[in-house]
């Protein structure tokens, strides 16, 4: 697996190595039922603590991308959850994305077309199909 870390970003590197693990299942990079490296493997490869990599692996088995056990190691989620809801956290990200955008001068029909823009661009090496119809925790469609 293949990680590019930002050691001088201020965002923490266990949640630089989550997020990119998340991109990677939904790009397709990393398939249903993929190993993960080991924790072991993962912090000597990029030169960084254990501990580092075992709390991004504990966060994306919590949030359900992966399922991790100490014989079998960790492995990409079969199923993800499924309820077309968007967690509460996932939209204040959003907010402060759209945010940035506007003081940036970026129109809405902008924005709307980069965003449509990257999704196809992750679509392309889709493996397997993506959930469609996302829904807010309020129930309406975004």
């Amino acid at each position: 697996m293949i990680l590019s870390l930002d050691f001088s970003c201020d965002l923490p590197i266990y949640i630089q190595i989550r997020n990119q693990i998340v991109i990677g299942i939904s790009d397709g990079s990393l398939t249903p039922g993929e190993r993960l490296p080991t924790i072991r493997s993962l912090a000597i490869e990029i030169g960084i603590n254990t501990m580092t990599v075992n709390k991004s692996y504990q966060l994306l088995k919590q949030e359900g991308y992966i399922t991790a056990d100490r014989r079998s190691g960790a492995t990409v989620n079969y199923v993800f959850n499924s309820s077309k809801i968007l967690p509460q956290k996932t939209l204040d990200s959003l907010k402060m994305v759209i945010s940035e955008a506007k003081l940036n001068g970026i129109s809405e029909n902008e924005f709307i077309r980069i965003c449509g823009e990257m999704y196809k661009d992750m679509e392309k090496n889709r493996k397997t199909p993506i959930q469609e119809d996302i829904k807010t925790e309020g129930g309406g469609s975004i």
